[in-house]
């Protein structure tokens, strides 16, 4: 008779629901993790309000993506792991083999694997993750703390993808929980942090996170607001946009001085586009870049960086509830409550 666990799922629009479901058989390679801490995020958000995500999850189905637990059960090939570990897995891994994994672009993997299933008791790591993106918890991380790994990964990816150098002016539009990282690993890194934030929540957290300047995003003019406060008024060297509108898309490319570096981080909807300066980005150099998710790599040099305390989770868990209250906290983030996360507890 199947073992029953307690999951959320996705039904499409808005439509979820806390059920009892088997818990998931394993293959000879996967593992199964008990979850110790399952964190709300944007990108559910947008899969609750949406009812489905082209890559990640078609409904029904248990979903959540950010965990951390301890090893339940293992397959009869897996050596590395064993029952009662305490770890975090990331929601994908990469082939290994394609074309952009032998180009160090694993994030851009043609047939990379996802996996979702966080908001449940218990969820299955598929093989293929568990021998890239499967890693141990050093014993003074939580588990709460150890469940930022994988969107901390994508945002140092992102980061590092700037150039940004000790000295340089960025300026950062967006002051959700991704925003809110990109402010505290550039201070750290030595830069002056402009912050764009709208709500007054997000402006305090902003300069709790270090930034020395806080725009106001229903400014009448915010690309001359960022200008006014670099040091000759022309720009900041680098702008990271954390939105995903095509408004800050354009305010971002505006931002920067000549030479500077635009990374549009935030995902916009499908089919939009944006208006740019042709003239400006080509006399004036202007380096546009994207990044979208994260590789194995990044995975464990963000779990380096938590466990150096430079990210934690008191900074952005804002608090922390049973899953059967899940449905309730996705609806009051529909609202725009200003909350950043909630630690879900199976």
């Amino acid at each position: 008779m199947n073992r029953l666990m307690t999951a959320a799922v996705l039904y499409g629009k808005e439509d979820l629901k806390i059920e009892r479901v088997p818990v998931p058989a394993l293959g000879p390679d996967d593992v199964l993790i008990r979850v110790r801490a399952a964190l709300t995020c944007g990108t559910d958000l947008k899969v609750y309000r949406q009812g489905y995500h082209a890559r990640m999850i078609v409904p029904p189905a248990i979903f959540g993506h950010e965990l951390a637990g301890v090893v339940e059960e293992v397959g009869e090939e897996v050596r590395d792991f064993h029952r009662g570990m305490r770890v975090v897995a990331a929601n994908s891994a990469p082939c290994g083999k394609c074309r952009d994994c032998l180009r160090d672009r694993a994030n851009l993997c043609r047939y990379l694997i996802f996996n979702n299933g966080a908001y449940a008791e218990y969820i299955r790591i598929p093989g293929v993750i568990v021998r890239q993106n499967l890693l141990e918890i050093p014993d003074h991380i939580s588990f709460a703390d150890a469940a930022l790994v994988e969107p901390l990964a994508c945002v140092l990816r992102g980061l590092e993808e700037t150039g940004l150098r000790s000295g340089d002016s960025v300026a950062i539009i967006g002051m959700g929980p991704v925003g809110l990282k990109f402010v505290r690993l550039a201070k750290l890194r030595g830069a002056h942090v402009i912050a764009v934030a709208k709500r007054p929540s997000q402006k305090t957290a902003a300069r709790r996170m270090g930034a020395d300047d806080v725009v106001d995003a229903g400014a009448e003019d915010v690309v001359a607001e960022v200008r006014r406060r670099t040091p000759d008024g022309e720009g900041v060297d680098v702008a990271i946009e954390a939105v995903g509108t095509t408004k800050t898309w354009e305010w971002a490319a505006s931002l920067v001085r000549y030479g500077g570096t635009v990374n549009f981080f935030g995902g916009c909807p499908s089919a939009t586009t944006v208006q740019l300066d042709t003239q400006r980005l080509h006399y004036s150099e202007i380096t546009l870049k994207a990044s979208f998710h994260h590789t194995p790599a990044y995975i464990r040099k963000s779990l380096e960086t938590i466990s150096r305390g430079e990210i934690s989770g008191r900074d952005f868990i804002t608090g922390e509830v049973p899953l059967q209250r899940l449905p309730e906290v996705l609806r009051h983030m529909l609202n725009r409550n200003g909350d950043l996360k909630t630690a879900i507890v199976p």
